[in-house]
C-alpha cells in the first residue's frame, strides 16, 4: 500500500462539522486561512471570486434569517465566496472593451475559481486545528444574502463555509467505491445496481440516525425544477 504522508491523512480525514464550541479564531489564524486560499489554482489568475468574511453576530444572524443553518448562527468566522466579476467589469472598461460577462462559461469560470479557493481555506482550517462545513443552501435565497452582504452587479453568491472549534465530531461519511467515480481511459456509465450498493452503505453508516438514502436525497434534489433564487439574482446581477 501506498505511503501516505500528514496532507494526505487529514484530507482522508475531512468530515463536516456544524457544532461549535465558543472558541474564537484568532486574526492571525483567520488570514492565514485566508491566504491558503487564494493560493488555489485560478483560471488564467483571473481570481475571479472575492471572500466576504462575516464574524459579528449580527452579521451571522442577519444571514441566518434567510437561510436558517445552525452553523452558521454558531460558528466562529462565516466566509461567503461570491462569484466575482466586478473587478473584470472595470477592467475591460479600463481599457474601453465591451463588457459582457453573460453566459455560462463566465459562471463556470467564476463559481470553480471559488470552490478551489474555498478547499484549500477549509483544508488549511483543519490543518490549525478547526473545522467547518460548506453551506451551498445560501443560494436558496441568493438575493436576499446579495443585500445582506452588500454584493454589487456582476458578483453572486455561491456557497459558505462555517469555521470554528468543533464541539462535536461525527464519523467520516462513506463514498463511492473508487472505480464508480474514477475511469480508465473513457467514462464507463453505472447501473444502478451500483446506486442500491452507496444507499445499503450509507443506511449502515447512519444505523440509528435514520438518514434519507443517497438515491432519496437525490430525488430531492433533481426530481423537482429548481429554485429559482440563483437564477433570477443572476439575471439581476447581469450575468444571464
Amino acid at each position: 500500500m501506498t505511503e501516505t504522508n500528514q496532507t494526505i491523512d487529514l484530507m482522508m480525514q475531512h468530515t463536516s462539522v456544524r457544532n461549535f464550541t465558543e472558541e474564537i479564531i484568532p486574526s492571525e489564524d483567520l488570514e492565514t486561512i485566508l491566504k491558503a486560499g487564494q493560493m488555489a489554482s485560478t483560471w488564467k489568475n483571473f481570481q475571479s471570486y472575492s471572500v466576504v468574511v462575516v464574524q459579528s453576530q449580527a452579521q451571522k444572524d442577519a444571514i441566518y434569517a434567510y437561510q436558517p443553518q445552525k452553523s452558521i448562527k454558531n460558528c466562529a468566522a462565516y466566509l461567503v465566496f461570491v462569484g466575482d466579476l466586478n473587478r473584470a467589469e472595470k477592467a475591460v472598461k479600463m481599457h474601453d472593451g465591451n463588457f459582457q460577462p453573460q453566459g455560462v462559461e463566465s459562471l463556470l469560470i467564476s463559481s470553480v475559481d471559488a470552490a478551489l479557493a474555498g478547499q484549500n481555506a477549509l483544508l488549511a482550517a483543519e490543518s490549525l486545528g478547526y473545522n467547518g462545513v460548506m453551506v451551498g443552501l445560501i443560494r436558496d435565497q441568493s438575493a436576499k444574502i446579495s443585500d445582506v452582504l452588500g454584493l454589487p452587479d456582476y458578483t453572486y453568491p455561491i456557497f459558505g463555509i462555517a469555521l470554528g472549534k468543533a464541539a462535536r465530531l461525527n464519523t467520516v461519511k462513506p463514498r463511492f467505491p473508487l472505480e464508480n467515480i474514477a475511469f480508465p481511459e473513457k467514462y464507463i456509465e453505472q447501473t444502478t445496481e451500483t446506486i442500491e450498493k452507496f444507499d445499503q452503505v450509507q443506511d449502515e453508516y447512519a444505523g440509528a440516525r435514520r438518514l434519507n438514502k443517497w438515491s432519496e436525497r437525490v430525488v430531492a434534489q433533481w426530481g423537482v425544477p429548481e429554485i429559482p433564487s440563483s437564477t433570477e439574482n443572476l439575471k439581476a446581477k447581469k450575468l444571464l
